[in-house]
């Protein structure tokens, strides 16, 4: 009962200690109350219980009593940190016990085996123990000792072995009423899940077990450590450190188990060194090496030193002990049959090439390559990597960076969540920069480019998965929504949060996150591969596109047009990003009256930007349109602000790949368009009603207030959103449910760049109109869309950063639910444009959301602006798109319009062109 019902099993274990019970009854009691302090509490406080139970055990003179108390005392002193002491007590155990019950105690020798990482020894425990167990029929414990074998398999990385026993122990499980156990083997499932590649099936089965451990009121410290080892997998280290480092403190305040500790510990140390923070993993990784040598944990121990070493090498160490010492963890972790111990010779290998030691480290590549071609998508990347190392040629090098690259990409593709796939890049990263070294020594400018573009915006090369149609995850977003206004109202009104609120909607967030990261990729890769010939036709004579490569920290230019591609050397990476900063706070400054001093400043940064991020390629850009395709690193450039680009038709696009496909992008029929204003703006969104009464499409209510006239004014819907006339109900659907035009409008020609021949009255949505549902229903498949609503980028959750709508946030996860977003869209916006860049050189954001879903273009913008200055540039650029002028042309014109005064001029340069519409 202690693991069905714990707290259940406690009281009345306590409950009959009170009775004066005979000493064979209190001996259970006593256990009871141990295992539930061992596992749940305190463990000096276990020990001091499991020791009364043996003593009780002994009076009675009931040997397969003392026996069980033994097996159970035994596990609590290793988990406390006194192996010696506990595996005595096995010792006793064994030879105390007969039958049935030794067949328990082999068991619970063969988990602390595996909690030893003594592998070999657990197997022939629990190989002993099985057939016992059957025979007696016992359920309960045959199905933890196939949970436990199946562990053991995984450990030692034989997954379908594994799966055959998690299988069989589920069947069994589903027999009794062990609730604790059943969790568990959900949370194994998951384990295997993850062994087996299945990211987000594992991050899925861990969560339900969560789910099931916080109904029982169980901790869940070994769940925490899988959950972690998924996370990291995945990308998401940052988030990794920070659950194990909760963990281990909530550990510490019950006086939880030691050897729990360690394994966070050492879970912990990987995860900082994957998130970049290599002293934070240096001192986690010593306190888990000396808790595991203490507890005599070897196989831990070795693990512990291998990321002890990693991080030694990613604060800048390298030596000849560094080598021996990898090399020895290599070889032990070999000789355990370890998973990791190609990721140790890899380690071996690197540090002795970066000391010039090349046959040692041929010597040490040659047996970590061997992975390459079995085993998990992570384990044949590191084969991959160390081929790639070892080659003799650039030949050889950029093979294998390809067949490493397409090993990852099959497995990005399994990742149904836009930020895993691209926080999923990062494993590729090494790989990606080889083969771009490799293509500047002996392939010239066109190779540079293609393997620049080979892992660069990956996570637009493909649509992400659709949101399942699952209400817990639509009822979470509106819940989210809901919380999220009220929250924002309070701020506004009182001028302080509200922690009540602010905890609810960051519970919301975790959960509507937690649910979007279990979907599965639906697609494999699209083996669209990028071919410079194609896009040098596509530029012509007159386009001009600039790709901004960065090897070994400095920025190259690769110059594309008139049927070539030049190459120059720019500055360094690290300066641009400190300009590019500078640049940001000048236009922050400015979006205010008052500051125009500071207009030469800015203007002088944008000279020196300049000079790092285009060098000499600024001469030669022609006179015709720019694109620039910049690293993620620079995605907050104020591009126009550049002296060579200020005069310029000029977009931006986060890959060469990207800008085709938005240039190939074909417009929607009958040039739709939606207006949508939200609410707070300073300037109210002023250029909406000009707009809307420049399309003819205003009136006014009977009060007075403005009403926008739209295709939709109508009754409320179900959901709360205003519901088309009759006459718009009456109209067809589409394929996918969103609403058609009239049939005279569909039959309407468009114009070059998707605007409708004739022009289209726009759907107006302002005030309680503007709600999330309804605007989403408006913005499917359109031709055109202006949304002018205060924006909010979330540099720690990027996929929430928002547009606030009258009933709250429209974020990104939101965008995602589109069958296809507006074929061109306007975010008159602050921060709009901005990103966060994660994994190799991926962008996480607004824009980036949408390109993948249909839309070609995009205005938006990179920083605070002046709201009111907004509304003539907002203004003249929709002056020229009814020229029939692309954005990028139309936005160069509005800013050439705007008053020539300080904020005006920071305004026009905080807005970019994103794509090719």
């Amino acid at each position: 009962m202690v693991f069905a019902a714990p707290n259940e099993a406690l009281a009345r274990a306590e409950e009959l200690l009170g009775a004066d019970p005979s000493p064979l009854h209190a001996s259970i009691a006593h256990q009871v109350i141990g295992i539930w302090q061992r596992d749940f509490g305190d463990t000096r406080r276990a020990l001091a219980h499991l020791r009364r139970a043996r003593d009780l055990a002994a009076r009675a003179d009931s040997a397969d009593r003392e026996a069980d108390v033994l097996a159970t005392l035994g596990v609590a002193l290793v988990h406390s940190g006194r192996t010696r002491e506990g595996l005595a007590a096995f010792e006793q155990g064994v030879a105390r016990g007969t039958g049935h019950t030794r067949a328990r105690v082999l068991y619970r020798r063969a988990y602390v085996w595996w909690v030893l990482g003594r592998h070999g020894e657990a197997l022939e425990d629990v190989r002993r123990a099985i057939p016992v167990l059957r025979q007696a029929d016992d359920v309960i414990w045959t199905a933890r000792a196939l949970t436990l074998r199946a562990t053991v398999h995984l450990a030692l990385g034989a997954v379908e072995r594994a799966d055959a026993d998690f299988t069989a122990a589920e069947a069994l499980w589903d027999t009794t009423g062990q609730e604790h156990d059943k969790a568990d083997a959900v949370e194994s499932r998951g384990l295997a899940a993850f062994r087996s590649g299945d990211v987000p099936a594992a991050l899925r089965l861990l969560d339900e077990a969560e789910e099931r451990y916080a109904k029982l009121g169980t901790p869940t410290f070994m769940l925490t450590i899988r959950r972690c080892e998924v996370l990291m997998a995945a990308g998401l280290a940052t988030e990794a450190l920070t659950e194990a480092d909760g963990a281990i403190a909530a550990l510490d305040g019950i006086g939880g188990q030691s050897t729990r500790k360690a394994e966070l510990l050492l879970v912990a140390a990987r995860a900082a060194r994957l998130a970049g923070d290599p002293r934070t993993a240096l001192a986690r990784a010593a306190v888990a090496v000396r808790l595991f040598a203490g507890q005599r944990r070897t196989w831990y121990e070795t693990h512990a030193r291998l990321v002890l070493i990693e991080a030694r090498v990613a604060t800048g160490r390298g030596s000849g002990r560094l080598v021996a010492d990898a090399a020895a963890v290599a070889e032990r972790l070999a000789a355990f049959g370890a998973p990791a111990a190609p990721e140790a010779s890899l380690l071996a290998g690197r540090i002795a090439l970066g000391l010039g030691w090349t046959a040692d480290a041929e010597r040490h590549l040659a047996v970590a390559a061997r992975s390459r071609h079995s085993g998990p998508p992570l384990a044949r990347m590191t084969g991959w990597a160390a081929q790639a190392l070892r080659a003799g040629s650039a030949r050889g090098v950029l093979e294998a960076c390809r067949r490493g690259l397409d090993v990852l990409d099959d497995h990005r593709m399994t990742l149904g969540a836009s930020e895993l796939r691209a926080r999923a890049t990062a494993q590729g990263a090494e790989l990606a920069a080889l083969a771009q070294r490799a293509s500047l020594v002996s392939g010239g400018p066109r190779r540079l480019l293609v393997w620049s573009e080979r892992w660069r915006a990956t996570v637009l090369s493909a649509p992400p998965t659709r949101p399942p149609a699952d209400p817990a995850l639509l009822s979470g977003m509106t819940a989210f929504r809901e919380i999220a206004a009220r929250a924002e109202e309070a701020r506004t009104d009182g001028g302080r949060p509200v922690p009540a609120l602010e905890r609810e909607q960051r519970r919301l967030e975790r959960e509507i996150r937690s649910r979007t990261l279990h979907m599965r990729g639906e697609a494999p890769g699209d083996g669209d591969l990028f071919d410079v010939g194609r896009l040098l036709r596509r530029l012509g004579d007159d386009v001009r596109l600039v790709e901004l490569a960065v090897l070994d920290g400095r920025v190259h230019v690769l110059l594309c047009g008139q049927g070539r591609v030049r190459r120059f050397e720019a500055g360094l990476l690290a300066d641009a990003e400190r300009e590019a900063e500078h640049v940001q706070a000048g236009l922050r400054r400015l979006a205010h009256p008052g500051a125009e001093a500071r207009l030469p400043l800015v203007e002088a940064a944008g000279a020196r930007l300049q000079e790092l991020l285009l060098g000499p390629a600024a001469a030669h850009l022609g006179s015709g349109p720019v694109v620039v395709v910049p690293p993620g690193r620079l995605h907050r450039v104020p591009w126009a602000l550049l002296p060579a680009l200020r005069e310029r038709v000029l977009s931006v696009s986060p890959s060469a790949s990207s800008w085709l496909r938005a240039r190939e992008t074909a417009p929607p029929r009958g040039g739709r368009q939606v207006l949508v204003r939200g609410p707070g703006l300073a300037s109210g969104g002023a250029e909406v009603p000009e707009l809307a009464d420049r399309y003819g499409a205003t009136s006014r209510t009977p009060g007075g207030e403005e009403a926008w006239a739209t295709r939709g004014a109508g009754p409320a819907g179900p959901d709360g959103s205003e519901e088309t006339s009759a006459a718009r109900q009456a109209r067809p659907t589409g394929p996918h449910g969103d609403e058609e035009t009239t049939a005279a409008r569909a039959a309407q020609p468009t114009g070059p760049h998707g605007g409708a021949g004739r022009r289209a009255v726009p759907t107006v949505l302002e005030g309680d109109a503007a709600r999330v549902p309804r605007v989403l229903r408006e913005l499917d498949g359109a031709a055109l869309a202006h949304i002018a609503a205060h924006g909010a980028f979330r540099a720690d959750s990027p996929l929430f950063s928002s547009l606030r709508m009258a009933d709250g946030p429209l974020i990104v996860h939101d965008f995602e639910r589109l069958d296809r977003s507006p074929y061109r869209i306007i975010l008159s916006c602050c921060d709009t444009a901005r990103f966060a860049s994660v994994g190799a050189d991926e962008l996480l954001g607004l824009v980036t959301a949408l390109l993948p879903l249909g839309t070609a273009g995009v205005v938006a913008c990179s920083a605070p602006v002046n709201d009111a200055a907004v509304v003539p540039l907002m203004l003249a650029l929709h002056k020229g798109l009814d020229a029939g002028l692309s954005l990028a042309e139309a936005l160069r014109d509005a800013r050439a319009a705007l008053p020539d005064d300080a904020v005006h001029q920071a305004t026009g340069w905080a807005f970019s062109a994103f794509g090719a519409a």
